[in-house]
């Protein structure tokens, strides 16, 4: 009989190689003092600038239709600054991943905390609101030190890589849960736990609404409300910010959304997304410019992204 249930090549294949080796690469940068991780990610992101010419693309376009302000050698300077942001992200990764608590303990200055605990006293669990800023990764590792949450990932399509995400997630946060899981999160917001959830990449048309983002309509899923309003839990955003040079990191949770859903929809959707377009306009170069935000277009409209069906 023609066995077809397994058909997943093994870890240890040639294709996984790549992975295996930059895992290993990141293993051992972990291990450096900070301030020169920060400059080998800036020097990765400075390469990536060259070496990923459609994500270079994408990224220049977002930043033409959001920043229309800006004059081209302004938006140049942004670009260059986002990439080696991204370089740091992967960087700031391997440090989530690997470096122990103890050197991780006094990089971040926390503001806030206290509106996690009064939200969670009312006892139906908290949607920690984030978003696809290149320090996510950071973030999620640093808030975890001080408390315990539950995240929302997407699984990886690399099977090494997801591997090896899923055992650093399952080492430092006390659950992962699939960004398709619903009942999953649920589950936990009415075990009153705290889950981490960032709605603002482009899911195509399902479960979503065209809202403003930048001033474009961008396709933008509504579960933010649908959560909150199945769940009764809080909504309280939560935003990290690389600091300048090698000084750290800026936690800072908010407070709790009030009159949070409403029975509007559209209005709740774009109340998170002016919340998230406020952050990426205080820092730009930290929000995650490769991915096409707009990709999901209103029928009829042009496509914004070259080659782009």
């Amino acid at each position: 009989m023609n066995d077809t249930a397994n058909t997943q090549p093994s870890l240890r294949s040639p294709r996984y190689w790549p992975v295996h080796i930059g895992i290993a690469f990141g293993r051992l940068a972990a291990q450096l003092p900070f301030g020169l991780l920060i400059l080998i990610g800036r020097v990765l992101g400075a390469g990536a600038y060259y070496l990923m010419p459609r994500r270079r693309r994408i990224a220049r376009t977002n930043l033409g239709l959001c920043f229309p302000e800006l004059d081209k050698a302004e938006r140049r300077k942004l670009l260059r600054e986002h990439f080696r942001s991204l370089g740091i992200g992967v960087i700031e990764t391997a440090m989530c991943w690997w470096s122990p608590s103890a050197r991780l303990q006094g990089l971040a200055q926390i503001e806030g905390l206290e509106h996690l605990q009064s939200a969670l006293a009312v006892g139906r669990g908290v949607i920690l609101l984030s978003a696809h800023f290149t320090t996510l990764e950071i973030g999620g590792r640093l808030l975890s030190l001080q408390t315990p949450f539950h995240v929302l990932y997407r699984p990886h399509k690399n099977a090494a890589f997801e591997r090896v995400m899923q055992d650093a997630r399952a080492r430092h946060f006390e659950k992962a849960i699939s960004r398709d899981d619903m009942r999953g999160m649920l589950r936990s917001l009415k075990a009153n736990m705290p889950v981490w959830y960032a709605p603002d990449q482009n899911y195509g048309a399902e479960h979503s609404i065209f809202v403003s983002f930048f001033n474009i309509p961008a396709s933008t899923i509504t579960a933010t409300a649908r959560l909150a309003r199945i769940s009764g839990a809080k909504v309280v955003p939560f935003f990290q910010e690389r600091l300048p040079g090698a000084k750290g990191y800026r936690l800072t949770l908010y407070p709790a959304l009030d009159n949070f859903p409403t029975d509007d929809e559209a209005a709740d959707t774009q109340r998170v997304n002016d919340l998230i377009e406020a952050q990426v306009r205080r820092m730009p170069a930290q929000y995650l410019w490769a991915h096409r935000r707009f990709k999901t277009r209103p029928p009829g409209a042009t496509p914004l992204y070259k080659g782009q069906l």
